[in-house]
């Protein structure tokens, strides 16, 4: 079986990186980033990833601007996204998921928690996983 293929998109190359690092190292994902929203766009309708972890607050195209336009399209609209924000009161929670992403993962994150953080939000069990490796 492949490895998860994860997008990051954040215009924080510090951000970016750790993600990165984290999840390859922890997970063994293969995971791609994008320094924006537009960026991310491109690269998600070419790679069309299994999960994509979406900075809220970003200049030009920000994270709902860019779930928006994740949504119309019809190649990427399935793939399941998580913001990424420091914005973690109730109202912006419950205005996030509103649009429809699939969970919300506050920063700054726990590297060594991140990839289960994702797995719990989008129910990728570990022991399922293990079954299909081993399938």
């Amino acid at each position: 079986m492949q490895p998860k293929q994860l997008l990051v998109i954040d215009d924080e190359d510090d951000i970016r990186e750790v993600a990165r690092l984290s999840l390859e190292l922890t997970e063994s994902w293969s995971v791609t980033t994008a320094n924006g929203g537009a960026a991310g766009i491109a690269l998600a309708r070419s790679m069309k990833p299994d999960a994509i972890l979406l900075d809220v607050m970003m200049p030009d195209l920000d994270g709902p601007s860019t779930f928006r336009a994740l949504q119309e399209h019809a190649g990427t609209m399935p793939i399941p996204v998580i913001f990424l924000t420091a914005k973690v009161q109730a109202a912006d929670r419950q205005k996030y998921m509103a649009l429809g992403v699939r969970g919300i993962i506050a920063k700054p994150f726990d590297p060594l928690t991140l990839g289960t953080q994702i797995r719990d939000v989008l129910g990728w069990n570990t022991l399922a996983a293990q079954d299909a490796d081993a399938a």
